[in-house]
């Protein structure tokens, strides 16, 4: 009955996740209008969701603009399913299609948000229209669909604040078989100012990147003065190829330079994963200044102490625990009336405790001038124990339909599971194979997408026929 239902609507799950990718929901808040808090885009893909789920005969509820819920079923408790349709920027780099014109292809299915999170969402949704049809149950089965999980979770926020929470749950907004850690997640703001120089001179800085994303370009244009074109060209590429950056120098004019800086992206929790393009202009900008004997503080402190990770014997603690390192990405920057703001994200290990990490960075800037930092968005650590039911359950469902004996794991990611108690992530992606969630060519394969279904129709019902 299940493979029966799941062949049978095998093009509908493919062409809804298709028309969702097709909508360039990328979260822009705007406070001041009403009825798109996050953006006209992000608006269209919510009530497109929710039309088609209505019309499958659920009720569904569009929560101010702000999120919404599909649901069935009935019972004082509720199980709890909560993706997000937003999705990061497209970026460049793309082979295979253009990043919001899907296509399918070798058992894939390509676009910005197959994976991350349009295409889990409408397993999800097919999932429990199996569920609804054809078994009983005695909980409530509850969608819950954000549209700013991509930028600061005020949608989901903004659901707690105003609709009930789960009793338990699940997000499809990761890996399987089932993660029952995941770090805890904090944004830092290096900020430092950028003093006049005779020789040298920063003109202009630029990266323009999602925090959450390694970023893989960035650029400066330096003005110099009476300083040789030819030596200088030969003193950049000299850095350049001692610690293998993709740099290149583009003359301007007799006086001006454009340095260039291309990596890979890859997101924020797996920074090992992208080549940071930043963190290695910035690092190439102080080694630059030093030989001219210039002392830029905050390019120093990146330099000697975030550069791309920071690790235990950094912070002088030790940064490790099931849930692996302590991880950071240089993300952005603004640079502007020489001030210079540098966006961190950092992934926390579940048994360190935030507070200890912010103190350990703020006194790790103590002997660099000016240069202070700031934290914004701290979301904690997510830790449910490997023997809870929820857990176990999950596993044991995963197990069963694949045939596997996976263990539950653990993610640097941070996912909407955290936002509630009782919740945790389950899959979307399977165990080994490539997550290309934020990244060019980002794809869901198809035979995977529709296990998936079967899934999460057996999570369903295991966890609301008690």
């Amino acid at each position: 009955m299940i493979n029966r239902f799941i062949e049978e609507n095998k093009d509908n799950i493919l062409s809804t996740i298709c028309e969702l990718i097709k909508i360039p929901s990328i979260s822009i808040e705007n406070e001041n209008d009403s009825k798109n808090p996050f953006g006209e885009e992000c608006t269209k893909a919510l009530n497109y969701t929710l039309d088609l789920a209505k019309s499958m005969g659920f009720k569904t509820k569009n929560i101010d603009g702000y999120c919404g819920y599909i649901e069935f079923g009935e019972g004082d408790e509720m199980l709890g399913i909560i993706g997000h349709l937003d999705v990061v920027p497209a970026g460049d780099g793309w082979t295979k299609c253009k990043p919001f014109e899907p296509i399918i292809e070798d058992d894939k299915l390509y676009g910005r948000g197959a994976i991350d999170d349009k295409g889990p969402v409408v397993a999800s949704l097919y999932a429990m229209k199996y569920v609804m049809d054809t078994m009983n149950v005695h909980k409530r089965v509850r969608l819950i669909i954000g549209l700013n999980e991509e930028v600061s979770w005020k949608c989901i926020e903004y659901y707690k604040s105003h609709e009930e929470l789960p009793t338990i749950g699940f997000s499809p907004d990761a890996d399987f078989p089932c993660i029952y850690a995941e770090k805890g997640f904090l944004n830092a703001y290096i900020d430092g100012h950028i003093p006049s120089t005779e020789n040298i001179k920063i003109n202009s800085l630029t990266c323009d990147n999602a925090i959450n994303i390694v970023p893989k370009y960035a650029e400066c244009e330096l003005c110099l003065c009476d300083i040789d074109l030819s030596t200088f060209e030969s003193e950049i590429y000299n850095i350049v190829s001692e610690n293998n950056f993709h740099i290149k120098m583009e003359k301007i004019n007799d006086t001006k330079v454009k340095l260039i800086s291309t990596g890979v992206a890859a997101h924020s929790a797996h920074p090992d994963l992208g080549v940071n393009a930043l963190s290695r202009l910035l690092i190439l900008l102080n080694r630059i200044f030093d030989l001219y004997n210039i002392n830029i503080p905050i390019l120093k402190y990146v330099d000697e102490k975030i550069n791309t990770t920071f690790n235990g014997e950094l912070l002088d603690m030790n940064c490790e625990d099931e849930s692996g390192n302590l991880t950071i990405n240089i993300s952005n920057l603004k640079f502007e009336n020489d001030n210079l703001t540098i966006g961190l994200n950092l992934r926390i290990p579940v048994t360190i405790y935030p507070t200890i990490i912010k103190q350990k960075i703020a006194d790790s800037t103590i002997d660099y001038g000016d240069v202070c930092v700031k934290f914004s968005d701290e979301k904690p650590a997510l830790h449910v124990p490997k023997n809870d039911f929820l857990v176990t359950t999950l596993c044991d469902v995963f197990n069963e339909v694949t045939g596997q004996n996976a263990e539950p794991i653990t993610c640097n990611g941070a996912t909407y599971a955290r936002a509630f108690k009782n919740v945790v992530s389950f899959g979307c992606n399977m165990p080994g194979h490539v997550d290309l969630c934020h990244q060019a060519d980002e794809y869901i394969e198809i035979s995977n997408l529709l296990t998936a279904v079967e899934i999460y129709i057996k999570a369903i019902w295991k966890l609301t026929s008690d």
